[in-house]
């Protein structure tokens, strides 16, 4: 389920960091709200979506699949494609492909990655969110 545009990602020396991820959500088993999943990566303790570099020639939606994967253990079923964010990391152009994704199957244990995921309402998700530019995902989230 590639983009068009979206051609398989090829890094040089002098090209951003690639990535990608999700703004995952589901159905809240208790009341059937929206909740989104944030992840805490304890390297950086900070909250973000689920989301990592992408493998050498890997296919951007690939990528965010698998991210989610790894960091949370739910399968993706991805859905709109939300915003790209561009951003310095450690002084080097990182730029993040996203997708909405609804968690399918799956179930969080925790590893040296990701040691925490939250079931979070969106406005609860975006207060919580550390860095403001991942809090415009979930208004695209909503918006899609």
């Amino acid at each position: 389920m590639k983009e068009d545009g979206d051609p398989p990602v090829t890094e040089t020396r002098q090209s951003p960091v690639q990535a990608a991820g999700c703004v995952l959500w589901r159905r809240s088993p208790v009341d059937d709200a929206l909740e989104i999943c944030l992840v805490h990566r304890p390297k950086y303790d900070d909250w973000s979506h689920p989301k990592g570099k992408l493998k050498r020639d890997e296919d951007p939606l690939d990528g965010a699949r698998r991210e989610v994967a790894e960091e949370t253990g739910y399968a993706a079923a991805p859905g709109a494609r939300l915003p790209t964010v561009r951003y310095l990391a450690n002084g080097r152009p990182k730029v993040v492909h996203y997708w909405a994704a609804e968690a399918t199957e799956g179930g969080f244990t925790p590893n040296d990655e990701v040691d925490r995921i939250l079931w979070l309402p969106p406005t609860a998700a975006r207060n919580r969110l550390t860095h403001p530019r991942d809090r415009a995902l979930v208004d695209a989230l909503l918006a899609a």
